[in-house]
């Protein structure tokens, strides 16, 4: 492994792989949506997918004629959102003001090249780019033939340098549907919501990554390029390169094209912190669906020295057919269809720890949430076999194993681990923390965590039903 940061803050994470004549690139930013504050939520995924529009070189035909009609675009959506934030809009100056709007963006649009960047890469190629926002992070990602891996670093950096945002109203619109399918239309992802909502009054966990619709419907290129200003600058940024590279060649190409981009500022720390929770929350989902269970705890975050415990329960609970609720509710009870356990939503602060489950009819979301306590106080009451951590332990070996057979999912692991804590090592640590969990340490953690005072319960129920 080889660490090279520029001069304006970059990290460049070279790992030389010689199995194939290919390379993985990732581009990990520490920010995402705990970044963001009400009114501008859900900002870091739409920048996400703007961030593939191209630059002034990349996705338009001429960017000098392109320029002032997307400015004259904001205009006009400038003074249609000062309109929708009266009292009393007056509906006329609205309609006026979404035609001109639209009627520039489309002007604007003649001259946009779309999916040029898509395009030069995969006539190349590549494979599976794409992009990822999350609580905590954004990354960009995508495998190239090692002999093109240069053409990655010209159109990166001269995308870090020039973003063009072109052709955002046409984006707001197609996050919307992303998000109605994600949240509004599926019946996990409603709950999920409803859970975290309930649960984080305070602390940014409690909004969904894709943002509050409202929101999201509201952004303007403005925001989102000082957005893309303030947080995803030189010093934010950590690539890792593994594959077939040279490191000192890998060195020069990072000087040369990214040595100018401007460095930022640092990622913003997040302060905000949940208030103790001092009785148990309840929230009831109706939907035209089946019912279902989201039971989340009050635990710590993924540095927290409780935390591999915490994994491992999950894990005791809810990791695979020999997991004691797959086998009390399961295969013997036959009360559900489906059951999970994880920590979350996110890993740098306090999360929850969560069980889900999916009632079989006619069973219901009740008597799923009595025998999943009942499953936890008898580990609070007696550690787990040594047994079932043997095999848990085999499953986390055989993970990392496969990580580190696949040159995309290791750069990742790099990157976020060097993103996160400064180190790219610390992620190989964290999995011996894992591996190190005792019965003990289980039954403890339970017994601290899962008590009903710091406990949120979500059910949905099928509209009509009550």
């Amino acid at each position: 492994m080889v660490r090279h940061v520029l001069d304006n803050g970059m990290t460049f994470l070279v790992l030389p792989r010689r199995q194939a004549p290919t390379v993985s690139l990732v581009v990990h930013y520490p920010v995402g949506s705990v970044n963001e504050r009400l009114g501008n939520t859900g900002i870091a995924h739409v920048l996400e997918h703007m961030l593939f529009k191209g630059s002034r070189e990349i996705g338009t035909t001429d960017h000098a004629l392109e320029a002032p009609l997307l400015a004259a675009a904001d205009a006009a959506r400038d003074s249609l959102l000062a309109e929708l934030a009266r009292p009393r809009p007056d509906t006329a100056r609205v309609r006026r003001l979404a035609g001109a709007t639209a009627s520039h963006e489309d002007r604007a649009g003649a001259y946009a090249v779309p999916n040029e960047y898509d395009r030069i890469l995969s006539a190349a190629g590549a494979r599976g780019l794409n992009a990822t926002t999350s609580y905590e992070h954004t990354r960009y990602f995508v495998e190239l033939p090692a002999n093109r891996i240069e053409l990655w670093f010209v159109l990166e950096s001269d995308r870090m340098r020039n973003p063009v945002f072109r052709g955002l109203g046409a984006e707001l619109g197609v996050v919307g549907e992303e998000r109605r399918m994600r949240l509004e239309t599926s019946p996990g992802g409603m709950l999920e919501t409803a859970l975290l909502a309930t649960a984080f009054r305070v602390h940014p966990y409690g909004v969904p990554v894709i943002g509050h619709a409202s929101d999201v419907e509201h952004l303007t290129r403005r925001q989102v390029a000082g957005h893309f200003r303030d947080h995803y600058g030189a010093r934010n940024a950590v690539v890792a390169v593994v594959g077939d590279v040279d490191p000192d060649e890998v060195a020069r190409w990072a000087v040369r094209y990214f040595g100018p981009v401007a460095a930022g500022r640092p990622a913003p720390p997040v302060l905000a912190r949940e208030p103790e929770q001092a009785g148990e929350r309840r929230v009831t989902v109706e939907f035209d669906a089946e019912p279902r269970l989201a039971i989340g705890w009050r635990a710590v975050s993924g540095v927290h020295e409780d935390a591999p415990a915490l994994s491992m329960l999950a894990s005791v609970l809810a990791a695979g057919r020999t997991a004691r609720l797959y086998r009390r509710l399961i295969a013997r009870d036959r009360s559900a269809i489906h059951v999970g356990a994880y920590l979350g939503p996110g890993f740098a602060h306090p999360g929850l720890f969560t069980v889900t489950a999916v009632p079989k009819h006619p069973h219901t979301p009740m008597e799923l949430e009595l025998a999943i306590y009942e499953e936890i106080n008898k580990i609070k009451e007696t550690a787990p076999d040594s047994a079932d951590l043997v095999r848990i332990r085999n499953g986390i070996r055989a993970g990392d194993f496969r990580r580190l057979s696949s040159n995309l999912e290791l750069g990742m692991q790099l990157a976020e681990s060097e993103a996160a804590f400064g180190d790219w090592r610390e992620t190989f640590r964290l999995s011996r923390r894992l591996l190190g969990v005792t019965p003990a340490d289980i039954r403890r953690v339970a017994a601290k965590y899962l008590t009903a005072s710091t406990r949120t319960v979500a059910t949905m129920v099928r509209r009509g039903s009550s």
